[in-house]
């Protein structure tokens, strides 16, 4: 076996897949370019490192839950210019995780919270950040059967050790007293220790009739208010974007 297959092989069984891809390649600019086997090397190295990153994002990405991947270059701020673009893309820099500050998207249906929630999200995984995704119903519905199977504690504990957790949709469906209740002990557990995001499309005053609990709403959002950024969008919907567009087509041809 020749001494560049044994190199081959022992790349492969180190598991440094992209130095074998290219491992060739290298060699023969090192040739012609007369560059060291050092600078070689690291070319090599740079190049495992950047792919065991991305491979690494993917994965984070793919376990975070997400419903989709958009960034916030997929947004279309111009159509919502109740959006302060600057401040969405300060926030995803992240200094809110290390501040350990929440966001809270508020708005009528379809105007993008979701997809900002997303995209901030995507940012913090992209960052190493253990990031989770969960609509609102399946969280409470998680919780209230665990309570009901008697380990609510290790769902606390799970839904807790994110850094960053996004919980979307709160106000499309009542959620009862008992929900309500184990939904405050997941936010008090979170309270200045890690970061939420939350979405909704319910003013604050009006969560008391979500969480049928005005108490209990109160306490929720006390904890979530306290060290926050509260995102309030008045556009219009992105599901009729597209009739718009088609409304003033048709208007043009006549």
């Amino acid at each position: 076996m020749s001494l560049y297959n044994q190199v081959l092989n022992n790349l492969s069984d180190l598991k440094l897949e992209q130095s074998k891809l290219f491992l060739g390649e290298y060699l023969e600019e090192a040739s012609k370019k007369q560059l060291s086997y050092l600078e070689v090397l690291k070319e090599l190295t740079d190049r495992e490192l950047k792919h065991k990153k991305l491979r690494s994002a993917k994965m984070r990405i793919k376990v975070g839950n997400f419903p989709f991947e958009k960034g916030l270059n997929d947004f279309d701020f111009d159509y919502q210019p109740s959006i302060n673009k600057k401040e969405i893309y300060e926030l995803s820099t992240l200094s809110f995780i290390e501040l350990k500050k929440n966001i809270l998207f508020l708005g009528s249906p379809g105007v993008g919270k979701t997809h900002l929630a997303v995209a901030v999200g995507i940012a913090a995984a992209d960052n190493k950040y253990n990031v989770y995704f969960i609509h609102a119903h399946n969280l409470i519905s998680d919780l209230v059967l665990a309570h009901n199977e008697n380990r609510l504690e290790s769902r606390l504990k799970h839904f807790s050790k994110y850094k960053l957790l996004i919980i979307d949709e709160i106000g499309y469906l009542p959620i009862d007293n008992v929900g309500s209740n184990l939904f405050f002990q997941l936010i008090a557990r979170r309270y200045e220790k890690s970061s939420t995001i939350v979405t909704t499309n319910q003013p604050f005053s009006r969560w008391g009739e979500v969480f049928d609990n005005p108490v209990v709403a109160s306490a929720i959002l006390d904890r979530l208010l306290h060290h926050s950024h509260v995102i309030n969008i008045t556009g219009r919907s992105y599901r009729v974007k597209d009739k718009f567009v088609e409304i003033d087509k048709n208007k043009m041809q006549l």
